[in-house]
């Protein structure tokens, strides 16, 4: 049986949010997907998409893995799904949950790691492509978060060898312009349900 308010979160155009892949559509579909999750992914997929567009514009020398960004992404809260009652309130469970859901649909790890790191940006061997992804999921709503932003801005000055202060201003300025819009995507993921009505 169709879901018509997932459909209607995976293809509103009311905040012209860019659509999520169509595998990631797919997926969700099939699992039968919280529509407030189906919302949110959306929101900070498009996010994502503009805070990485925004920073390689600015740092073109920084070396990013645009897809895995975007997938990373879609798909980085997939564990609320099982773990439903995160979406409405704080838990962790959804991350190895998301991995391993991802892993068992045939998600290549180097993929499906987002689910798992999204939250802990400060393991060994964290790429720039993980701290945007975490970066996007807070952006989104407009959080600032000191010690995730200090590890991009580490990352761009090392990587591009900009001044700190110079990297610090410009990083700034693009989730001053990301967060501007946290309003309308707030309104937007909670217009939908948690659990669709029957």
């Amino acid at each position: 049986m169709t879901n018509t308010v997932l459909d209607n979160a995976l293809t509103d155009t009311g905040m012209s949010l860019r659509p999520l892949p169509d595998e990631v559509v797919d997926l969700l579909r099939r699992l039968d997907a919280p529509p407030r999750l189906a919302a949110h992914l959306r929101a900070v997929h498009d996010v994502a998409d503009q805070l990485t567009d925004l920073v390689t514009g600015r740092f073109p020398e920084l070396a990013v893995d645009r897809p895995a960004v975007l997938y990373g992404a879609a798909t980085h809260d997939i564990g609320k799904v099982i773990h439903i009652d995160e979406l409405s309130g704080p838990g962790t469970a959804h991350e190895p949950a998301g991995e391993a859901l991802l892993l068992a649909e045939g998600v290549p790890a180097r993929l499906a790691r987002f689910a798992g790191s999204h939250g802990s940006w400060t393991r060994t061997g964290i790429t720039v492509e993980d701290l945007l992804v975490s970066l996007a999921d807070k952006i989104w709503k407009a959080k600032r978060v000191t010690d995730l932003e200090t590890l991009v801005l580490d990352r761009i000055a090392d990587t591009v060898g900009v001044q700190r202060w110079q990297a610090f201003l410009d990083l700034d300025d693009i989730l001053d312009r990301l967060a501007a819009d946290a309003d309308g995507r707030l309104a937007y993921q909670g217009s939908y349900p948690i659990r669709t009505p029957r």
